[in-house]
């Protein structure tokens, strides 16, 4: 079994968005939380686990892609 776990910490409206953009990418393959560490800080935690090495790669990239693209698009509607 293969696990691996991302983080992400800032903006704890911008976690929140940045998580509702990836939840529905099949939320069953990963598990993932938003924290609220108070003063609108959060903190997003993702956790992947799966049989093998190369599936975990794939499924990782996949999400911090996607993670990528929300985040670039949030700037886009900010500026």
């Amino acid at each position: 079994m293969a696990t691996s776990e991302a983080r992400w910490k800032g903006d704890l409206s911008r976690a929140r968005m940045l998580l509702a953009a990836i939840d529905a990418d099949d939320p069953s393959l990963f598990d993932s939380e938003v924290i609220d560490h108070g003063d609108d800080v959060g903190e997003i935690i993702i956790r992947v686990e799966s049989d093998n090495i190369a599936s975990l790669q794939s499924i990782m990239d996949d999400i911090l892609a996607c993670i990528s693209a929300a985040e670039v698009s949030l700037q886009a509607i900010e500026n």
